[in-house]
């Protein structure tokens, strides 16, 4: 019974709801803002390259934002999501992904500089801010953000955690033969060193370890299509013909339709790069960004999706199509370790393994970093919860490492479309001043000034007092300093 009204809502959110509301919101902000992935690309990377700064005591420098929203992007979704969208939509599912990433990020844009907009300062000092805060206080409607930060704690603080710990240990299983709940302890331990440091330590192991198991990620990914470079071309036909149903079969006689193609490749790229989700927009709002204005932490976490999607999701779908095998019964991460295993040999599944565990563990502190946030907004920033909160997690990554990895993924389709929803109505009703403090930005670049914010210019603000810009005004200069140069550089424009 219970997984029938999981199918069921499965199959409303993402065979009908979503699949037009996140293509939907993607084209209504790309066409709003003058496609600014495309014609801003060179300055988001810019920006990201000048991440390290930070203008204000008591935020995370953008950098750090940066890769701690990596963190929880770059994981199961990367590997198992891949395979599993290709065996159950088939080779079209990568085009549909890559499509929803670059719509995505414009909304990633746009649900980022909400959430610097909206920040405020908890009883620490540190910056909070996402979905949520913007609800309540650009909306005015608390009621919206409680149902949002319900939905995030089930989804990241328990359910992903779970999908993350089952990928962890399904690829150690398989590849060492280690006991699942052996896998499920030693997470549990080092998980909670971490996350019981709090937001801080997460995003310092984040920053530490995302750059590194990227990298080394995307060098063995290069090789393979390097080797396999004559393969490439058909690779990328079978992609582009599968996904609008020219490929009548593939791996063995097995048929996909285009609307398969659409719902798996669309639902596995939001659970990859979260674009619209709400998710990411929770720890963007904890940055003192530099340039000194929301808009710039936006265009560093539209660089997020770029990388997670159209870098790191390609990678794993070239391991696996340049095989010229598809096994469309195999379990997500077995199809990746087997794939690699075929390119280079058993050294192939040792290293998915070991990339498994660090871009898994990462995500799972960086999920509980995105929950800590929202039950300090169901609690009023009382911390006195968090303690018990933690433990209820690291539950949840035992549980994750023996349980069934079908219903796990499906649990999460579920709670993932529920946040996406809500955060996608909120962006919509919030996109005039959104527009307007992005235009705001891109007005004084191509002015040649260094983009500040002054919340006086939009009087929506105003009447929240303790928003992080109006109480923290710090005063900052427009002058163009040696270090500033490189930034001031792309003056394009949105419309």
């Amino acid at each position: 019974m219970f997984e029938m009204i999981v199918d069921f809502l499965n199959a409303l959110l993402w065979g009908k709801i979503l699949v037009y509301g996140l293509v939907g919101a993607g084209l209504f902000f790309t066409l709003r803002l003058g496609f600014i992935q495309i014609t801003h690309f060179k300055h988001a990377i810019i920006t990201l390259l000048h991440s390290r700064k930070v203008v204000t005591p008591g935020g995370l420098s953008s950098f750090q934002v940066f890769c701690t929203s990596m963190a929880a992007r770059v994981g199961a979704g990367n590997m198992a999501g891949v395979a599993v969208a290709i065996g159950a939509g088939g080779p079209g599912a990568i085009f549909w992904m890559w499509l929803i990433a670059v719509l995505g990020m414009a909304t990633a844009m746009v649900e980022s500089t909400l959430a610097q907009i909206y920040k405020v300062r908890d009883e620490n000092g540190q910056f909070r801010g996402g979905p949520a805060y913007y609800m309540e206080k650009g909306l005015g409607q608390r009621w919206m953000g409680i149902l949002f930060s319900i939905f995030l704690i089930i989804a990241f603080g328990l359910v992903f955690n779970a999908v993350q710990a089952n990928t962890i240990a399904a690829a150690m299983t398989q590849v060492f033969g280690f006991s699942a709940s052996d896998i499920g302890l030693i997470l549990v331990i080092f998980s909670g060193f971490v996350i019981m440091g709090g937001l801080r330590k997460v995003a310092r192991v984040s920053e530490l370890l995302v750059p590194f198991m990227a990298l080394a990620y995307i060098t063995v990914a290069v090789i393979v299509v390097v080797t396999n470079i004559d393969k490439v071309p058909a690779a990328l036909m079978l992609v582009i013909n599968s996904a609008f149903g020219l490929q009548e079969a593939v791996a063995g006689g097995v048929a996909y339709s285009v609307a398969q193609a659409m719902q798996s490749g669309i639902a596995r790229g939001l659970f990859s790069n979260e674009a619209g989700m709400g998710s990411a927009a929770n720890i963007a709002g904890s940055a003192s960004p530099y340039p000194n204005h929301p808009a710039s932490q936006g265009f560093v976490q539209m660089i997020g999706v770029f990388v997670d999607t159209i870098v790191i999701c390609t990678a794993t779908a070239a391991i696996i199509l340049l095989t010229g095998d598809i096994n469309s019964d195999s379990d997500g991460i077995r199809m990746t370790i087997d794939a690699l295993t075929g390119h280079v040999g058993q050294e192939g599944g040792t290293f998915i393994a070991f990339t498994i565990l660090f871009f898994c563990f990462t995500s799972i502190i960086a999920n509980y970093s995105y929950a800590e946030t929202n039950v300090l907004f169901l609690t009023g920033h009382k911390e006195r919860i968090l303690p018990l909160f933690r433990v209820v997690v690291l539950g949840m990554v035992m549980f994750g490492s023996l349980a069934k990895v079908g219903l796990v993924w499906a649990l999460a389709d579920v709670s993932m479309g529920l946040m996406a929803t809500v955060n996608i109505i909120a962006l919509l009703l919030l996109s005039g001043l959104t527009v307007r403090v992005i235009q705001d930005y891109s007005h004084q670049l191509k002015a040649g000034k260094l983009p500040t914010f002054n919340y006086q210019d939009f009087p929506e603000l105003m009447r929240h007092k303790d928003n992080a810009w109006i109480v923290n005004t710090v005063k900052t200069t427009n002058e163009q300093k040696s270090d500033d140069i490189p930034l001031l550089k792309d003056n394009n424009t949105p419309t």
